[in-house]
């Protein structure tokens, strides 16, 4: 399974505000099945949404998951 990104927020957004979640919030309300994951090398929030590939379609598994920047 691997991830796309979608879209990168900065980690250092303002007090109480939360655009990584809103925009994954907004792309779940689409259908997608967007989360939010934190790239600590870039110190950023990355909204992603799971693919799955061929072979782990085939096989049924959830490892191996790959954040494709």
């Amino acid at each position: 399974m691997s991830r796309t990104v979608l879209q990168r927020f900065p980690a250092g957004g303002p007090r109480g505000s939360w655009p990584a979640e809103e925009f994954a919030s907004a792309r779940r309300d689409e259908g997608l099945p967007a989360e939010v994951v934190m790239d600590l090398e870039s110190d950023a929030f990355l909204v992603v949404v799971r693919q799955r590939t061929p072979e782990t379609a085939a096989a049924g598994r959830t490892r191996g998951m790959v954040v494709m920047i």
